[in-house]
């Protein structure tokens, strides 16, 4: 833990408010609450002539129309991080989670030998908050770093989110090329030099050695709701509320749906034959995404840290909406709330299809106690007087690792090339009774070689 307490000494960055705000964590079984807000929004409008023209939709096309949706989508045109907007996530709460983030990345570059170049991938970088920290945690070690070259390359479909994140990222002392048409709709330079792009699609972004982060990205891909019934699987949809005008209801689809024929022909992207729950949800996207990433990794090295709230293969219904910090009815005023179901990391795993070895998922307060949050905080605290700084990074520290928050709901899974553990990962030695240590920092304790 040398490199944190030489990082901390050399000076005490800005402690970031916690803000009183709900975080997109508690369970939700949507559908059968009363309507919080009857408004007809036009994403309501858009649904219903859909509906009416095509007959009932999916949960994932549902998902799909009302988050990205050009023209009316919730993510599209607005910004919704933060005190002002409908959530919170963990880079807003303490700079603490991004700097660990930012050394685990480092951690894994040594690891790997030190490369001369990296490109930082990152998959929905909400404001650009989360990779400031790691950037920041990059100057610090600006001795370590100073012979790679680093650039950075952000997947982000929301124009409005795009410019925030340039605005943090680069404070615009560099004019920024934008180009709509192309595949890289927009060019910069980060405040310390870093050159920066952003694309709306991972397959456009070049296929160099890389390091891929997803923090609360998996969560929010469409996914297809299926009900165990007396005749086999049956699709979840969304259809309009015959007694209720202007109203969307959850029905059962009468026969097969596309997707539902996966299920009950058993294409790996389902695996339900020894399914024991009776209703599950699947993010087909989710699989192409992991399936992408294994193939970048196991081809030019790197790693992937996918960080999200989610299960193992045991939850059933976790399909909500947050709006102004609230859960909110999934199906009311279509287009105004969030929409988000929590990551199966058991099938990340299985998508990876072997291509690379995964890690995980860990609940977030072993992760981050393993990355040093602990001396980090005791760090702050020392440099710090003030009694408000001092009470706002307890605050912070208390909300990513407490069990009843964020601490147990979150986890993080990793994937890195076979190579990186071989000999040394899930083998047990002759002499000991248990698999020895992950040499994978996060994923057992850091150390510094």
């Amino acid at each position: 833990m040398s490199f944190l307490a030489a990082a901390g000494a050399r000076r005490l960055c800005a402690v970031r408010a916690v803000l009183p705000c709900l975080w997109r964590g508690k369970y939700f079984s949507s559908g059968n609450e009363p309507a919080e807000n009857n408004s007809v929004t036009p994403m309501l409008r858009h649904l219903m002539y859909k509906i009416k023209s095509t007959g009932p939709i999916t949960v994932a096309e549902y998902m799909k129309e009302v988050l990205t949706n050009p023209a009316k989508g919730y993510y599209m045109n607005r910004d919704m991080l933060g005190e002002e907007g409908d959530f919170i996530t963990s880079p807003e709460i303490s700079q603490m989670f991004g700097e660990l983030l930012g050394i685990w990345f480092i951690s894994e570059w040594i690891a790997a030998g030190k490369n001369a170049a990296f490109q930082l991938v990152e998959l929905g970088p909400g404001k650009g908050t989360l990779l400031g920290d790691i950037l920041r945690v990059f100057s610090q070690l600006g001795s370590l770093l100073k012979n790679c070259d680093i650039s950075l390359h952000l997947v982000e479909v929301s124009q409005k989110l795009s410019e925030i994140q340039a605005l943090t990222l680069t404070e615009e002392k560099v004019p920024l090329e934008r180009n709509a048409e192309s595949p890289v709709y927009m060019k910069g330079v980060t405040k310390s030099g870093i050159p920066v792009s952003w694309y709306r699609d991972l397959q456009d972004v070049p296929k160099e050695y890389s390091f891929y982060l997803a923090h609360e990205f998996f969560d929010v891909l469409p996914v297809h709701k299926f009900q165990k019934t007396p005749h086999g699987w049956r699709e979840v949809l969304v259809d309009i509320d015959p007694q209720v005008s202007d109203k969307l209801r959850f029905v059962l689809a009468p026969c097969a749906t596309p997707a539902e024929a996966f299920v009950q022909v058993g294409i790996s992207f389902f695996f339900f034959n020894d399914e024991t729950r009776d209703h599950v949800e699947v993010c087909p996207e989710a699989g192409v995404v992991i399936q992408e990433l294994s193939e970048r990794i196991s081809l030019t090295g790197g790693a992937a840290l996918i960080a999200d709230y989610g299960h193992d293969g045991t939850k059933t219904d976790t399909f909500r909406g947050f709006c102004g910090h609230r859960l909110h009815d999934v199906l009311t005023a279509p287009g105004t709330a969030d929409l988000t179901a929590d990551v199966d990391f058991s099938y990340l795993r299985r998508m990876s299809q072997g291509k690379v070895a995964s890690l995980g998922p860990v609940e977030q307060q072993t992760f981050l106690r393993n990355m040093g949050i602990d001396v980090r905080l005791k760090i702050l605290l020392d440099k710090t007087d003030e009694p408000s700084l001092r009470q706002q990074l307890l605050q912070g520290y208390n909300m990513l690792m407490n069990p009843m928050k964020m601490g147990e709901r979150f986890n993080f899974l990793a994937l890195v090339p076979h190579q990186r553990l071989h000999g040394r990962n899930h083998q047990t030695n002759a002499r000991q009774s248990k698999p020895s240590p992950s040499p994978v920092a996060g994923f057992g304790e850091l150390a510094w070689r």
